[in-house]
């Protein structure tokens, strides 16, 4: 038999071994959100009924809302809709990610946006991944809801770059917990793109530990809202681009460079 062949099998077996003994993984499912009571409860939904993935298999999960210093009922209505609510004073998608996790008690730390619906297929290609033991990390793929048919010439770019480069949207992102505290966790000097600069690290550090990198997954994309696409004109995310390409991703660092992100349209 040929030797590539024997070594498939022993990766096979080696695999279902793995499988059929590894103890049972706990999940955190960390989602920051700023102002997000019309749809934080709807949001928490979908979690809820995707986690099913996770407890078909055994394993355990909790759901962590980060209110990051809102100013309406989303605390209080993920609360009442079964999460466990943190509080993040200062208003930065990294820091509210970093506290999220921070008081999370899973292996393994899932990543969701307050206005993305998971889904339980897509946590099923999680836990798959995870029971593989070859990534430390990984995405997905995404799609928008009612987004303006432009949308999907910068989405289609944006696949094409996740899927070559192995960076993970922001909207959901999937981490060993030990491996997203040993590089550090999310960036907080940087009020965008924080999550191109984690999965960089993140895939250094899976090279250091003979790993692959980051896995984007494809076959159940990832609904999140086009909102952003209605609130603001392409002119006006052009503009964004040309300035940070400018400054050579200095202006990533100033949270007024960041309107998209900051300026409190909803």
């Amino acid at each position: 038999m040929p030797t590539t062949l024997k070594q498939a099998q022993r990766t096979r077996v080696s695999a279902l071994l793995n499988i059929l003994y590894a103890a049972p993984v706990r999940i955190s499912i960390v989602l920051p959100a700023f102002n997000e009571e019309k749809l934080i409860v709807a949001t928490l939904q979908a979690v809820h009924s995707a986690r099913e993935a996770f407890t078909s298999l055994g394993w355990t999960s909790e759901v962590i809302v980060c209110d990051n210093n809102s100013t309406d009922r989303t605390g209080e209505l993920a609360r009442a809709a079964g999460a466990q609510v943190v509080f993040e004073p200062v208003n930065q998608i990294a820091r509210a990610r970093n506290s999220g996790a921070a008081a999370a008690t899973g292996d393994w730390l899932v990543f969701v946006d307050a206005d993305s619906h998971v889904s339980r297929d897509l946590l099923a290609d999680v836990a798959e991944v995870i029971r593989a033991a070859q990534h430390l990390a990984g995405g997905s793929t995404v799609r928008l809801d009612h987004a303006p048919w432009w949308t999907g010439l910068f989405l289609h770019g944006w696949t094409i770059l996740s899927l070559c480069a192995r960076w993970a949207a922001g909207s959901f992102i999937f981490v060993q917990a030990d491996a997203f505290r040993a590089v550090g966790g999310f960036n907080q000097a940087l009020y965008a793109t924080e999550e191109i600069d984690l999965s960089q690290r993140l895939n250094r550090l899976a090279r250091q530990r003979k790993l692959k990198p980051m896995r984007i997954l494809t076959r159940h994309p990832l609904l999140t809202s086009g909102r952003k696409a209605h609130l603001y004109t392409p002119w006006e995310g052009l503009r964004f681009m040309l300035k940070t390409a400018f400054s050579l991703g200095r202006s990533l660092k100033s949270r007024d460079a960041c309107p998209i992100w900051y300026d409190g349209r909803r």
